[in-house]
């Protein structure tokens, strides 16, 4: 591992799940740490990074196939990394009340990985940019942003304290 900055990258459909990544990522960057953001499908390499942070949009407790993907391609380096994983999509409040479980696929994936933990938050859905099933999530009033920031930002906080009290030394 060559690298001392942290990688955020996400896979995302609608764009809610980048938007926490960024989110995540400005708050790493507000507690001194050197963090670069990327669609997880355009990430080519992992030698500049010494932790990363993969977030997926759930769909019917299913990651992202480029998140799923990327975990695949990068799982030797990964073992090298500390990884945390991020989950958005509960379309209710659920996620600042309950801990949701990876899914099994993801998590057969993490058996030799320096898996340091994962969280859930709300997702969201934009009623400009909603296909046919989510349309139909809006008429249902799902139409709304449960992404909690404070949340967000306490699960960063945690990563950020923990990042530095393992910084590499030179």
């Amino acid at each position: 591992m060559d690298g001392e900055r942290i990688l955020v990258t996400t896979a995302t459909k609608m764009g809610s799940t980048a938007e926490i990544g960024e989110a995540v990522a400005e708050r790493l960057r507000g507690a001194g740490l050197p963090v670069d953001t990327a669609p997880a499908g355009e990430v080519r390499s992992l030698t500049p990074y010494r932790a990363v942070i993969l977030g997926s949009a759930t769909y019917m407790m299913r990651w992202r196939r480029e998140a799923g993907a990327f975990l695949r391609r990068f799982r030797l380096e990964l073992a090298e990394r500390d990884l945390w994983l991020f989950q958005s999509g509960p379309l209710d409040h659920s996620a600042e009340e309950q801990s949701y479980p990876l899914p099994q696929r993801i998590e057969a994936r993490l058996g030799e990985l320096r898996f340091r933990g994962h969280a859930t938050f709300g997702g969201r859905i934009d009623p400009e940019r909603a296909g046919f099933i989510a349309s139909s999530m809006v008429k249902k009033g799902l139409g709304q942003d449960f992404r909690n920031f404070d949340q967000i930002d306490a699960w960063a906080d945690e990563i950020a304290h923990e990042l530095r009290m393992e910084a590499p030394t030179r």
